[in-house]
């Protein structure tokens, strides 16, 4: 697929934006991965408290949903090898973010998997999350237009391909982890309990 013409547009729309607008999205790239480091411990810490350890369960296969998705983004890329736009595409704005060194590919973002994924993974743990992890994770991925790193198509692929590995990836794996974490519940040592919370061992 071409998204050169829409990539053009959004990186001309970018270096006509006000100095703050542009600080911002530079800034929002990175900082959208911290927030979903922060939603993970988060929804962690709930689950702990949680009676089932269902709860538990979902809340760490979140950060290794997010993990997985990234390993499959990054071996994909190995694969497919398409340039990055700030070095491909003729008659472009400048990128605003300084443009990978050749080598570093562009298909798909690993920016927008690991958000796709976040989100989806969030959501799955914490159903009322969806209303914030989803925007935050579209808005990293058009981000990473906006500062001219990546094709349209490039987040596209990301975030939706990130999304549904992490929904397969913890629907796959909350049971076993679940009956882990209730193995661990019901151990009696101090660490096992302590991540899985003092909740009930009986799985609900």
């Amino acid at each position: 697929m071409d998204t050169s013409d829409l990539y053009r547009d959004i990186t001309d729309s970018a270096r006509s934006a006000p100095g703050w607008v542009q600080t911002a999205f530079e800034v929002w790239t990175e900082l959208g991965l911290l927030i979903f480091g922060f939603l993970f411990i988060a929804v962690w810490w709930r689950g702990r408290g949680q009676r089932n350890t269902r709860a538990v369960a979902l809340a760490v296969l979140a950060p290794l949903a997010t993990a997985f998705a990234y390993v499959v983004s990054e071996t994909v890329k190995v694969f497919v090898q398409e340039e990055r736009p700030c070095r491909a595409v003729a008659n472009a704005a400048a990128s605003l973010s300084v443009c990978p060194e050749p080598g570093d590919w562009s298909f798909p973002s690993n920016h927008s998997a690991i958000a796709g994924a976040a989100a989806v993974a969030l959501a799955l743990a914490l159903r009322r999350l969806v209303l914030l992890t989803l925007p935050i994770a579209a808005l990293m991925a058009y981000s990473r237009v906006f500062v001219g790193v990546h094709y349209p198509h490039d987040v596209a692929v990301g975030l939706v391909g990130g999304g549904i590995i992490a929904a397969l990836f913890v629907l796959a794996l909350t049971g076993p982890v679940g009956r882990i974490a209730a193995s661990m519940r019901a151990s009696g040592n101090p660490a096992a309990t302590w991540f899985t919370g003092p909740g009930s061992a009986r799985r609900t």
